[in-house]
């Protein structure tokens, strides 16, 4: 070990699976300090803890291995340019829970795990890549955006056990 830099403790993000070292975002709750790799696994975690830590004797839906996997499609009022869907697709896939996204002219598909990313941030997202093409497009990619209830969905797996 060298003296001049001591080792990081190297743990699990509990949302991601992701190693993150000592000096990664981190949070307390319940007397215990959890590590993250991102503001956004932070927020998820604080929304819905129980299901990435579980109760005691009872491993989280997280630590099971579920995935909320949601595939959302919408239309566009005007179809993408090539470019401007390889932009959106590529932008979309760099997203930490996000599977898959395809854009084919005026039609746009995106998969998810809703246990690690919701259609809120998703449409953030979607708001950025819309003012980076231009042209109207953040407002139309953003209103494309379907939502749906989906946190009732991720909620109920949080329940205690009977």
């Amino acid at each position: 070990m060298d003296k001049h830099h001591p080792s990081s403790e190297i743990v699990k993000d509990p949302v991601c699976g992701m190693t993150v070292e000592d000096c990664a975002l981190e949070t307390a709750y319940e007397g215990i300090r959890y590590l993250f790799c991102s503001e956004q696994c932070r927020e998820r975690f604080l929304a819905t803890p129980y299901l990435y830590i579980g109760y005691p004797g009872h491993p989280a839906p997280r630590q099971r291995g579920v995935q909320v996997v949601k595939r959302r499609r919408f239309r566009l009022a005007q179809p993408l340019s090539a470019q401007a869907a390889d932009l959106l697709c590529e932008d979309l896939r760099g997203m930490m829970g996000v599977h898959e996204s395809h854009a084919d002219g005026d039609l746009v598909e995106i998969t998810y795990d809703l246990m690690e990313v919701d259609a809120e941030r998703i449409e953030a997202r979607l708001l950025q890549i819309g003012l980076r093409l231009g042209q109207g497009w953040a407002e139309q990619l953003r209103l494309g955006f379907i939502h749906f209830l989906e946190e009732s969905e991720v909620l109920g797996l949080e329940e205690p056990p009977h």
